[in-house]
């Protein structure tokens, strides 16, 4: 299942990462780990942000998708299911509104 995980990164330890430079590589490996087939850096109430979308073959996997942001950034994560057009077509939103209406 296509899933999409947001990252909230509290200001501290990430400035002393990027202070000491090791940032780069503390992202590197849990993003060479995860995988993702998207992956964009943001601010998000002001605060630094990841979006992230990555699969995910069962429900066993979200902790080994959320530990390494938590353990090495003390971050929030939020995963959510999510849908490109294709699965939103198959969903058959018509049908669910004569059903429901």
């Amino acid at each position: 299942m296509r899933m999409l995980l947001r990252v909230g990164f509290p200001h501290e330890p990430f400035n002393s990462y990027v202070k000491d430079g090791s940032i780069g590589a503390k992202m590197k490996r849990i993003l060479d780990e995860l995988k993702p087939e998207a992956a964009y850096f943001t601010d998000i109430d002001g605060h630094r942000s990841g979006l992230l979308f990555f699969h995910l073959e069962n429900n066993a996997q979200i902790p080994a998708v959320a530990e390494p942001w938590f353990l090495t950034f003390n971050a929030e994560c939020h995963v959510h299911p999510v849908m490109v057009p294709e699965d939103l077509a198959k969903a058959d939103l018509a049908a669910l509104g004569k059903k429901w209406a």
